[in-house]
């Protein structure tokens, strides 16, 4: 008979031999799989295979990391096949975590990840989470899904934790190196274990939960936050619009005072704001709570796109000028400045909006790759469109300034800035 295996009562050492297999190489997953290949035997995993063969050639199609960068990381390789996973210490998870159509949680990429790593895991071995999750889906989904499928124990034979993504897409200064790391363990040693991994890779230190349900609540609320403060000055907009004010004017006056908080109005999209309230809410409402203003800063920030085509529209009435058949040009699709995704951008609830109303629009994004089936315009013409509506603040747009933007409409067109890049003297309307 073959010997019995043994518990591991703590994960196996950390040290320069550790193996460490990084699922996912999104965003979030690439630069952390480059920042451990640099000291680690990493190997980073993607079920893209095309995704595979370019990083095997340094090519990074989000543009957080550079050729240099994958290059430097002399001890991370890539493959697309699972098996090649086996034989790992270390098993870090960052796959997307989706909402769905009816804006419920998505766990499917994660119940799949967790399945691959149940059947390669082994005594001694750790499996870390960074996916976006509500308190208590690591434990109450991965584990058992581990579990099964490994048929070994958590705590007894294998460990988890949870570490939760904070990179900043298309911003430089917050980078993974840059920003401290939540980390957190289902035992104690488990917790000091992956600390001590993320601390051998970010200068910028870690902060250790108390558990994993507490990392989970935190980096939910981190973009909760963030996704009620700009539903507020949202709704400034929408107020100030109908009083005839300027919603910039006002926050520059009301940022004179100390503890004004720096907040703009605008489009709120992405794969964490636009989506981590729901998470949130999803889990509260199970647990008997109706989340008032989380729901409420959703329903704001989800009909800013709608605002923003009725304010375009009323300003071409204003010139006479007939939505129906008119020539609109967006300048943006990406979710964010300087960023080529366009996961859950609002921009395609704008040119929807408004050619529900009659009107030809046009998109042109430099950032941009993979447009989500929408057709990018390369080279809009001067002087073809009624309204230009400037919806993402990429660096591009900046640069090309108000002349040339407002170039590309006719004479009598309209110019209206959603990302607040232009002077209010340069154009007909913004938030």
């Amino acid at each position: 008979m073959p010997a019995a295996k043994q518990p591991s009562r703590a994960p196996a050492p950390l040290g320069e031999t550790t193996r460490i297999a990084v699922l996912g190489l999104g965003y979030v997953g690439l630069p952390l799989a480059i920042a451990f290949g640099r000291r680690y035997e990493t190997l980073g995993f993607d079920i893209d295979a095309r995704r595979i063969l370019a990083l095997g050639r340094g090519e990074d199609a989000s543009g957080e990391t550079t050729t240099d960068d994958i290059r430097a990381a002399s001890r991370l390789a890539f493959s697309d096949q699972a098996d090649d996973l086996r034989g790992s210490d270390v098993f870090v998870v960052t796959v997307p975590t989706p909402v769905d159509a009816d804006k419920r949680p998505d766990l499917s990429a994660l119940e799949a990840a967790s399945r691959t790593v149940g059947g390669l895991i082994a005594p001694g071995n750790v499996a870390i989470f960074e996916s976006t999750v509500y308190p208590g889906a690591t434990e109450e989904t991965c584990v058992p899904i581990l579990e099964s499928e490994s048929g070994l124990s958590c705590n007894r034979d294998f460990f988890v934790g949870y570490s939760p993504e904070r990179i900043n897409p298309g911003d430089e200064s917050h980078r993974l190196q840059d920003v401290v790391k939540i980390t957190s363990g289902s035992t104690p040693a488990a917790a000091a274990f992956v600390d001590a991994l993320y601390a051998s890779v970010v200068p910028a230190g870690t902060h250790r939960a108390a558990d994993i349900r507490t990392a989970e609540a935190a980096k939910m609320i981190e973009n909760v936050q963030r996704d009620l403060n700009i539903a507020l000055v949202n709704e400034f907009a929408m107020i100030f619009d109908r009083l005839g004010l300027d919603t910039q004017a006002v926050l520059e006056a009301a940022g004179s005072k100390w503890n004004f908080l720096p907040f703009r109005p605008g489009l709120v999209g992405g794969h964490c704001i636009g989506v981590d309230p729901y998470y949130l809410a999803a889990k509260a409402e199970a647990a008997g709570h109706r989340p008032e203003l989380v729901k409420a800063a959703r329903r704001v920030n989800n009909g800013m796109a709608g605002f923003v085509a009725e304010r375009v529209v009323a300003l071409m009435a204003e010139r006479a000028i007939a939505v129906a058949g008119a020539r609109i040009l967006i300048l943006g699709l990406a979710y964010k400045a300087n960023c080529p995704d366009v996961r859950n951008s609002q921009a395609f609830e704008l040119a929807a909006a408004l050619r529900g109303r009659g009107a030809t629009v046009d998109i042109r994004d430099p950032c941009v790759t993979d447009a989500g089936g929408e057709a990018l315009v390369a080279a809009p013409q001067p002087g073809s469109y009624d309204a230009v509506v400037v919806a993402v603040g990429h660096d591009a747009f900046r640069e090309m300034g108000p002349k040339r933007i407002r170039a590309l409409g006719k004479e009598r067109s309209v110019l209206y800035d959603v990302a607040q890049l232009l002077p209010a003297s340069a154009v007909d309307g913004r938030l």
